[in-house]
């Protein structure tokens, strides 16, 4: 008797549970059954952790070589059909989408709060980190959020590289000359994993990624406004890394509150929504990495309002061709 296997998939933000697949099926059995869940046809859907023998499953392969675990959650990638030929025109009447605040002068006092101070402390005693390459002697942290800043997770595209911020690779590699970079999302270490590997940061050749940081590495705080946020406090990767500190880390999100414990080194990356739309004229990451390039040198960033980032590059611009030289302006930033 064939034994019946749970599997849930993951897709477009929202969970589907596919209760009756059996081992003796095939993998595109699996696909037409995500199709009556999700509306998405097989040849459409990309299936980014389901493996054998570490390479991608193929629709003949049966679902019990897959060895698949107890609760094994699938991550799926595709659009329905509906949604790619609605790609090319914009909504009408789309509001703008606000997921933030602004951080109130009574917030960053949480910054000092002992009880946040003292979660901080035992992220540093218990959070392990997997080092993927070596940390480089000199180099300033750049620490980088996923979804929304790297890679629009939910738009409609019939691959991921269509949801991946124009260009993501030549930032990369531009930022690496001076920064060690740090991948840090508010998801688990296996998503994470497999969207690195699905935008090819993993293995790229112009730059390498220190490590990555999960949702586990985050802590939880009371905003007197907002209440209960999740946050990520640089002080984690400071307690575990004595040459980084507030002096030489950045940090790029998209949502503000992340890095609420660490106002100062924290810079708002417009958020890469839309992609469909957007991905042929969004420049910012271009952009970011001048801005990068230009407050290298500095000795301490805590001079800096990264608020006033692209006024900094323009007034910093300016002033390089009057004065002929490549420092920065730091009283202007």
């Amino acid at each position: 008797m064939e034994k019946e296997l749970k599997i849930t998939v993951k897709w477009s933000g929202e969970e589907y549970h596919i209760t009756d697949i059996e081992e003796n099926d095939t993998v595109l059995i699996l696909k037409e059954k995500i199709q009556k869940l999700t509306g998405v046809r097989p040849d459409r859907q990309k299936l980014l952790n389901l493996k054998l023998k570490g390479k991608p499953a193929q629709d003949c392969d049966v679902i019990s070589n897959l060895d698949l675990k107890p609760g094994f959650k699938l991550m799926m990638m595709g659009s329905r059909e509906e949604d790619i030929a609605e790609v090319s025109q914009a909504p009408e009447n789309m509001p703008d989408v606000i997921n933030d605040f602004e951080i109130e002068e009574e917030e960053v006092e949480i910054e000092k709060a002992e009880i946040y101070l003292a979660k901080i402390q035992k992220r540093i005693e218990t959070y392990k980190v997997q080092e993927l390459n070596p940390l480089r002697e000199g180099k300033k942290l750049l620490v980088l959020d996923i979804d929304y800043t790297l890679f629009d997770h939910r738009s409609v595209a019939e691959s991921g590289i269509e949801l991946m911020r124009p260009y993501l690779h030549e930032f990369l590699t531009s930022a690496y000359k001076n920064y060690d970079i740090v991948i840090w999302s508010a998801t688990s270490m296996k998503w994470i994993n497999e969207k690195m590997k699905l935008l090819g940061v993993s293995n790229h050749t112009d730059y390498k990624i220190a490590f990555h940081l999960d949702s586990l590495a985050m802590i939880s705080v009371h905003t007197p406004k907002y209440g209960v946020v999740d946050v990520k406090p640089l002080g984690i990767i400071w307690g575990k890394y004595k040459q980084f500190s507030a002096k030489n880390t950045i940090m790029f999100d998209d949502i503000r509150r992340n890095f609420i414990m660490n106002p100062q080194s924290g810079l708002r990356i417009r958020a890469f929504r839309q992609a469909h739309l957007n991905r042929h004229k969004d420049r910012e990451l271009l952009k970011l990495a001048k801005y990068l390039d230009s407050i290298a040198s500095l000795d301490d960033f805590q001079v800096l309002n990264h608020r006033k980032w692209e006024e900094f590059r323009s007034k910093k611009s300016r002033s390089s061709k009057r004065s002929n030289t490549d420092e920065p302006q730091t009283h202007e930033a």
